[in-house]
């Protein structure tokens, strides 16, 4: 029988109100704490740090570690990335709020509730079925009306609905898949960790102009491969 990574969170009714303030006390320390006093300025990105509930995006064990600065189990060999470089690469991807983004590895769908509160529709992809499917489930509860969640191999994006304004990708290629460049609008920008599990990986952006691709290179990061199969076994958070 399959077992979900992490399910519907719901506390007994006495204690909601009480974990629903201190949730948000935790959130806001997060923001002034680990956001601002580390760079991030953009007021949509803040906004929108402080306002999605990323402990119900985590394993309710974890619940009360979702506030943190740090990464996360989530099941399935995936992690939720710590939420200082979510908002790194929000911010990164300058995204006004008309705008349509793909995201590559859903993964619990924490960074693209974030996305969703700035930008106008978001498609995303998740190679994890499972992981897809309670992603959705997560966004739909919270009233996320314009996320598109999507199984299937991140590695050739979402040609159907490109050219995209942004493109995020929370797994690390070794290369920079060529499709994602190419669903990429003029003057968009693509914001991935590039490089192996073995060397250094590096946060890359990429800015298409009308004269090209701009890249730049940025700090040193680790996240998981960006995988193009799924792996033949899989084992869900416990």
């Amino acid at each position: 029988m399959f077992v979900p990574p992490f399910g519907p969170f719901e506390p007994p009714v006495g204690l909601l109100a009480q974990q629903t303030d201190d949730y948000q006390i935790r959130r806001q320390r997060m923001v002034d704490q680990q956001l601002r006093l580390r760079g991030i300025e953009a007021p949509a990105v803040l906004a929108a740090m402080a306002k999605v509930p990323r402990h119900r995006f985590v394993p309710p064990p974890l619940a009360r570690q979702a506030y943190e600065d740090r990464p996360l189990p989530i099941g399935y060999n995936q992690t939720i990335s710590q939420p200082f470089i979510v908002a790194y690469m929000s911010e990164a991807a300058r995204i006004t709020p008309g705008a349509k983004v793909l995201e590559i590895g859903t993964g619990s769908g924490y960074q693209a509730a974030v996305l969703a509160e700035m930008a106008a529709k978001i498609y995303t992809i998740e190679i994890v079925p499972e992981l897809a499917r309670q992603a959705e489930r997560t966004l739909r509860d919270l009233g996320y009306r314009n996320v598109r969640v999507r199984s299937g191999d991140g590695y050739q994006g979402w040609p159907q609905h490109a050219p995209f304004d942004a493109i995020v990708v929370t797994a690390a290629p070794e290369r920079i898949p060529q499709p994602l460049i190419d669903q990429l609008a003029v003057h968009g920008r693509l914001i991935v960790p590039v490089g192996t599990q073995s060397e250094d990986q590096r946060m890359t952006v990429l800015t298409r102009t009308p004269g090209g691709i701009i890249e730049q290179k940025t700090f040193p990061v680790r996240f998981v491969p960006l995988t193009r199969e799924k792996p033949k076994e899989y084992q869900p958070y416990r």
